[in-house]
This record gives C-alpha cells, structure tokens and sequence, in this order.
C-alpha cells in the first residue's frame, strides 16, 4: 500500500472511530503538541514524525490498533517528549486520575510536567467540556485563576 493510501485509509478508520464514539478528533490537540514539540526539541520532532509514519499510520491502517487510543497514546508520547511528567484524565466532575488506557471520550486528558513552572498540555479533549474539566483547563492550561461571570 503506497504511504499516501495508508495516510487516507488511516485517517477514515480515524475519523469513523470519532464519529462512532462522539470524540473530539485527537489530531488538533497532537498538531499543538507537535509545534511545541518541535520548538523546544528538534531531536524529540523527528523522533515523532518516525514514529507516526512508521508505527501509528501502520498500525491504525492495518486494523493492528484502535484508532483513538492510538492517536491518545502518541499524543501522550508527544507531551512526554515536551516535558517529562504524568498524564492524567479528568472526569466530568472534575475528578483527576492516572491515565490508563482504555480512556473514555468524555475525559479531559492532561500531560502535568513535573517543572512546576511550565503549563499542563493538552493531550485529549471531550466533544464537550463539563463545568468541572471547563476549570481545570483554565487552571491547569491557560493560567486563568479569577472565576469568569
């Protein structure tokens, strides 16, 4: 199969699996990360960009992963070559866990560097935000402290 066809075949089982399961589609928050990623490690860019063209669109095309949790995995790789630290999913109350796979599409999905001074990166988002993961994204990713009315 040529790279391009795999490319599309990938990206429909891709876009069929948000479709199907009312996601977001993963590959917004990955373009963020992919530019911070490339700003602040070249090295860790093109390591990246090898495994998306190597592993990810092979392994999605060939039906060998479910798409979304792929996608999730490399953008959790994504933000862990960024910034080492935890990832955690953020439920529709507010309530933070570790993130362990399989994650559900209504959870927000944060990478929390362990450098205290550099902001929370978004590795998945629900079609919606709650109230509750509304906050935590102000808090953790924006930096906005004072309560909107």
């Amino acid at each position: 199969m040529a790279e391009k066809s795999i490319q599309d075949h990938a990206d429909g089982l891709l876009e069929k699996a948000v479709s199907q399961q009312g996601a977001r589609d993963p590959r917004e928050a990955c373009r963020v990360l992919l530019r911070e990623l490339k700003a602040r490690n070249r090295e860790g860019y093109e390591q990246a960009v090898t495994h998306y063209e190597k592993s990810l669109l092979p392994a999605v095309a060939a039906g060998q992963a479910e798409p979304l949790a792929a996608w999730l995995d490399y953008a959790r790789r994504l933000a862990g070559l960024i910034a080492p630290g935890r990832t955690v999913a953020v439920d529709a109350e507010g309530v933070a866990r570790d993130c362990v796979p399989p994650i559900s599409a209504d959870r927000l999905v944060l990478h929390l560097p362990h450098e205290g001074v550099t902001a929370a990166l978004v590795v998945a988002l629900p079609a919606t935000l709650s109230p509750a993961q509304q906050a935590t994204y102000d808090l953790l990713v924006a930096g906005r402290v004072a309560l909107e009315s």
